[in-house]
């Protein structure tokens, strides 16, 4: 009997790659694929190394090293970091791999925590690379052996590609402990020039490519991903985590629930190229389709094309006919919904969907974080001058949110600094400051910087060091101590790099200590070049100061604290300011900003 663990999907996924007897794990944190990596540095496998690298292009480089030499290697991202890595993944592909390379990429609908939303299915059609979709933590730890297995076979990396809710998600997962076959020995061997990328040999692998995906098209797939069942004139079509939710609204089909499937022709999808045998078995005796998957219309269009292809007049229906939103999250109300309408059980109570709307709330910065500190000095500091804000990728993003209104540019990682730059292009007059978090700077900054000196560009530059990979959850970086795997590392100072690349001016200051940084921020201003200000000031998770207090008898309930900072500890009562101990962390900002002295922090209050 094999025994279960209950496993977020990320865990899942980790978990089966351990199974799968990968060797090397690599990767840059973003939401949704950030715990994958973390879960194989907990568990600490023997012989598995497991690191966060600079940035997603590293990352899949120091795979591909591993993966050419006989490891099998495993790279995590979100999918717009399959952006950054899009470079190397394309040219590995014709280079190709001795041993298993899965890469794994979280598409994030909705988007619930990205700037775009993403099908990593099409890059997988662009690069001319296989792909996995499963639809729950079960399946996705199913496939990451046969991920492995693909890739070996064929000698090319392959994509695995999670959304959201089957990152996130939990499930009781049947554990095999029995590690996989694997064919490859770990050792480089140079084999004549053919890990180097040459044109001729790019030409050939090239047909060599096409005749891979060709095979694979034509392939009956017998992953524990694909299904077909049912019969009818109607049938539905759904991939990764729209399976589930379909499988939800029908009670696991015919598992003895109120909604058993009604007679209809499902076929569920999980791996790309999509197999034209089984589709075409699938669109056999049918005259109306279906079809449910996030985020693109894949298996629709390709659905469309083999009814060309073949002659079939069988009309498919989805995304481009309106049966299913063209953008965001599905869910099982929505698939519900759909599928209910399409199959005629919409008047059937045993169908309807029950929900509520969820309240919204506002993203915002935590209490006491020194982002909301340093975005409030440098406002302070240029209230009255003509400038310009452009932000980044990171928890500093929700600086653009009321009362602060700093972030006025935000694009992708590292991009602030380069905007800055194209803005005084157009804006001379102006000052423009750039914001970037530390891991960011790490990320992509570093070249902006370089580009700014080079070309004699006239920014500001502020670094938001909050020691710590915040918004995905408190990851390490290079400019810490330690490691992913927990052992002590060489710490690369940010502020002597910076200092060497010859900005005219590199500062850092306390982000807490408000009039140090006004103060600062004004002297930037004036001058000219490249100027870096760090500041410094630890994220809430790392580091607890006490709670501050209102002094009520000073107190004159103006609201200045609440309007200008809009700290979610702090809130206007009726007689006085009130301060939310569960919330506070003691930093201070609001004591320095209150005009009548009011508020006292920390030791203070005691």
């Amino acid at each position: 009997m094999l025994l279960k663990r209950l496993c977020m999907g990320n865990q899942a996924i980790a978990l089966g790659a351990i199974r799968a007897g990968v060797k090397a794990a690599t990767g840059y944190p973003g939401t949704p694929s950030s715990e994958i990596l973390e879960t194989i540095a907990e568990e600490k496998p023997p012989g598995v190394y497991a690191e966060w690298s600079v940035n997603e292009k590293s990352a899949l480089e120091v795979a591909a090293g591993a993966a050419i030499a006989g490891a099998r290697s495993l790279v995590t991202m979100k999918q717009v970091g399959l952006n950054v890595a899009s470079d190397p993944l394309m040219s590995l592909n014709y280079v190709g791999v001795k041993a298993g390379l899965v890469v794994v990429v979280a598409d994030d609908p909705g988007p619930v925590s990205s700037q775009t939303e993403q099908d990593t299915r099409h890059f997988a059609r662009f690069a001319k690379l296989p792909c996995f979709d499963p639809s729950t933590p079960e399946e996705a730890y199913l496939m990451m052996p046969e991920a492995f297995a693909l890739s070996e076979r064929i000698g090319r990396p392959v994509l695995f590609r999670p959304t959201t809710r089957v990152c996130h998600s939990y499930a009781s997962v049947a554990m095999n402990n029995e590690q996989c076959t694997m064919n490859n020995d770990p050792a480089f061997a140079k084999e004549n020039g053919r890990w180097v990328i040459f044109p001729r040999l790019a030409y050939l692998n090239h047909l060599q490519i096409e005749d891979t995906l060709d095979m694979l098209s034509m392939e009956l797939p017998e992953s524990a991903g694909n299904r077909l069942a049912g019969a009818g004139k109607k049938g539905i079509a759904a991939g990764g985590v729209s399976w589930q939710y379909l499988s939800e609204v029908f009670d696991g089909f015919g598992a003895g629930g109120k909604n058993a499937a009604p007679t209809a022709k499902f076929l569920k999808l999980a791996t790309y190229p999509l197999s034209e045998p089984l589709l075409l078995q699938f669109l056999d005796g049918l005259e109306e389709v279906l079809v449910c998957e996030e985020l693109d219309p894949v298996i629709e269009d390709e659905l469309l094309r083999l009814c060309g292809k073949h002659g079939l007049n069988i009309k498919i229906l989805g995304k481009r006919t309106g049966h299913l939103p063209r953008a965001g999250e599905l869910s099982v109300t929505v698939i519900g919904e759909a599928a209910s309408k399409f199959l005629g059980t919409e008047n059937n109570s045993a169908f309807s969907i029950q929900h509520s709307a969820l309240p919204v709330r506002a993203p915002v910065l935590c209490a006491g974080c020194p982002h909301r500190a340093s975005f409030f000095a440098v406002k302070e500091a240029m209230r009255g001058r003509p400038a310009s804000f452009s932000g980044d990728i990171g928890c500093y993003t929700l600086g653009n949110a009321p009362p602060l209104d700093m972030v006025d540019t935000c694009l992708c990682m590292g991009a602030g600094i380069t905007q800055a730059q194209g803005l005084g292009l157009a804006e001379p007059s102006s000052v423009r400051f750039a914001f970037a978090g530390d891991s960011t700077l790490f990320h992509t900054g570093l070249p902006g910087i370089v580009n700014a000196v080079y070309n004699r560009h006239d920014i500001v530059v502020c670094v938001l060091d909050n020691a710590t990979t915040a918004m995905t959850g408190g990851q390490p970086h290079p400019g810490m101590p330690r490691t992913l795997m927990g052992e002590p590392a060489r710490a690369v100072d940010a502020f002597a790099v910076v200092k060497a690349m010859g900005v005219d001016v590199c500062e850092r200051v306390n982000a807490f200590d408000l009039e140090a940084c006004k103060k600062i921020v004004k002297e930037a201003a004036d001058q000219t070049g490249v100027r870096v200000i760090f500041f410094e000031g630890p994220c809430i998770n790392l580091v607890k100061k006490g709670e501050a207090c209102v002094i009520t008898e000073k107190c004159t309930n103006c609201g200045v604290c609440v309007k200008k900072l809009g700290c979610p500890a702090l809130s206007q009562g009726e007689a006085c300011a009130a301060i939310d101990e569960t919330l506070c962390t003691g930093c201070g900002l609001c004591a320095q900003v209150c005009p009548f002295g009011a508020i006292e922090g920390g030791a203070s209050c005691d």
